[in-house]
């Protein structure tokens, strides 16, 4: 960090207007930002010091250039750092986030929120971080209240719900969890932005692995490589698609091929692609996986998937989802195998009796 970016931190100094515009400028002809620009910038925007029409000015702008993995980063910083209350939790296992960055075409139902429970029932410690929907009705946040979870908690009982029955989940939107910026923007913008993904890297546990969800194939690679410079030590960045839809979503996908990006414990990065073919899955029909939009019936329809009963494409999509986190965790050494857990785990009713002791816990 610059001397300048010092002294405002701690004195408090406003960038100037101008200055602060010519950074729009700059992303506008698509020239990317420094790291420390782009945490200077951030900082600005989290602390309202430069005017809504600036701090959307800015956001658009370098959505529609692209973020780059410094500046996704960068802005990771500035929430972590800023706005973002902090957590430390005991737990046997290495502790596992699962969250989409949203904003994808195809408005699904809330699969992240079944692929966890179907985790934390086998014990996998589940540290998540959401947000309310800002496109469609069924956010992890919305639909996670509905089924009885106290989502306006304080962090410290989601901290004793991780530990006490592996999972958890903190609301991005809550200004006990992010108590300066971050819930003001969210609440403000209703598009994609850097924020999506930054913001939901702000986990006040700071789990060091995690599966991420991208709206689209060309986040896969600047997310992950973000996540290596943020400290991540496994990751899976994954983009699915809807082949009957021509559409992406963000979460492993079984009505048509997947893309991921794997952040390995050494740094490295790979990609490739799973269909559902892979596992033995039947490719689905997209209207048996998108939600209804209705939050008690899409309530329903979850406690009849943890359960081993309803729509056999949720439980299959579910389970996929649910086969990254075992993966990831190193409770299997592959997909594959995670499937096959997660299956077992699905028909054996044990999700839907730990989304009760969750609910009796994070209250």
């Amino acid at each position: 960090m610059s001397l300048r970016s010092l002294c405002r931190k701690y004195k408090g100094d406003e960038m100037d207007s101008r200055e602060f515009g010519r950074y729009i400028s700059r992303l506008i002809n698509r020239e990317s930002l420094s790291r420390e620009e782009m945490l200077e910038c951030s900082h600005d925007i989290l602390e309202n010091r430069q005017s809504g029409m600036q701090q959307g000015a800015f956001l658009a702008a370098l959505a529609a250039k692209g973020e780059t993995a410094e500046e996704i980063a960068a802005a990771w910083q500035a929430i972590y750092e800023l706005d973002t209350a902090k957590v430390s939790i005991k737990a046997p296992t290495a502790i596992i986030e699962n969250s989409g960055t949203g904003m994808d075409t195809l408005k699904t139902f809330n699969i992240s929120t079944a692929a966890s429970v179907i985790a934390a029932s086998d014990s996998v410690p589940m540290a998540r971080h959401g947000s309310r929907a800002i496109t469609s009705k069924c956010g992890s946040i919305d639909i996670i209240e509905e089924l009885g979870v106290n989502v306006e908690c304080h962090p410290e009982i989601v901290k004793k719900s991780i530990e006490t029955c592996s999972i958890g989940i903190f609301n991005g939107m809550s200004p006990l969890v992010h108590p300066n910026g971050l819930s003001r923007m969210l609440s403000q913008i209703s598009f994609g932005t850097v924020l999506n993904t930054a913001a939901s890297l702000a986990n006040p546990a700071f789990p060091k692995r995690a599966v991420r969800g991208v709206s689209s194939v060309s986040q896969l690679i600047p997310t992950a490589m973000s996540m290596a410079y943020i400290g991540f030590e496994r990751a899976l960045v994954v983009c699915g698609v809807c082949d009957e839809a021509n559409a992406a979503i963000d979460e492993a996908s079984t009505m048509g091929s997947s893309y991921i990006c794997e952040l390995t414990e050494s740094g490295d990065i790979f990609e490739y692609e799973i269909t559902p073919e892979s596992f033995g899955i039947k490719r689905a029909d997209a209207l048996e996986i998108l939600t209804s939009g209705q939050l008690s019936l899409e309530a329903e329809r979850m406690k009849q998937l943890l359960s081993g009963e309803g729509s056999k494409a949720r439980i299959d999509i579910a389970c996929l989802n649910a086969a990254l986190i075992f993966y990831i965790s190193g409770r299997e050494d592959s997909i594959a195998n995670g499937f096959e857990r997660a299956s077992e785990l699905a028909m054996s009713a044990k999700p839907l009796k730990k989304l009760e002791e969750w609910i009796l816990i994070q209250q």
